[in-house]
């Protein structure tokens, strides 16, 4: 079954030169997700328009997220998450660090519980905006492969990374992997014949 990419960005969104933008351009179907304040966000506003694009994706849904978007994936419904074939969640951003700003703490605490579809975190080695062990700690939280890139920032615009072949060959990887749970009718059985005796 064909899925649909669904861009999730972090705080303040995603400028015309961030992957996550190429990406929507270039993948078949991609969508992303709107928030009605990227600047000031609240934890409820943001799952609530991520739950309603999930609810309204025509194809099983294929997460692309980025930073703050990462953990907006993990506190959705545990409802919701059946909806999901698959995420990409590319720094995650550390809203329980010392130094967060007043913004993004309304997402803290982070949500540790694992989460029922593959799931791949990408971390950098040198993210001012989560440590290396704490992606790490993440990760193994989620269930999910931990891939690790090299001095590679925040892995945004900031970044250069361009259309980021790299993170591609990772979305297809998962997308590979992604399941979902397609209903299959019970096959019904012929009732046996009476066994006749004499």
């Amino acid at each position: 079954m064909r899925l649909q990419p669904l861009i999730v960005p972090g705080w303040k969104g995603s400028g015309p030169l961030h992957w996550q933008t190429r990406w929507q351009a270039r993948l078949p179907r991609a969508t992303r997700v709107e928030q009605d304040d990227w600047e000031a966000p609240t934890r409820s506003a943001w799952v609530t328009a991520l739950t309603e694009a999930i609810e309204n994706a025509s194809r099983p849904p294929l997460l692309i997220a980025h930073s703050l978007g990462c953990i907006t994936v993990v506190h959705l419904p545990l409802p919701i998450r059946q909806h999901i074939a698959g995420a990409l969640l590319v720094a995650p951003a550390d809203v329980e660090r010392n130094g967060t700003p007043p913004a993004l703490r309304d997402f803290a605490p982070i949500a540790a519980t694992p989460l029922p579809f593959p799931s791949i975190v990408v971390a950098s080695t040198d993210d001012p905006y989560c440590s290396l062990s704490r992606a790490e700690t993440f990760a193994a939280s989620w269930g999910s492969e931990l891939v690790v890139v090299r001095d590679a920032g925040h892995l945004n615009d900031a970044s250069d990374l361009g259309d980021w072949p790299e993170g591609l060959r990772l979305l297809t990887s998962l997308r590979r992997r992604a399941c979902w749970r397609v209903p299959v009718a019970t096959a019904r059985i012929a009732a046996m014949p009476p066994v006749r005796h004499g």
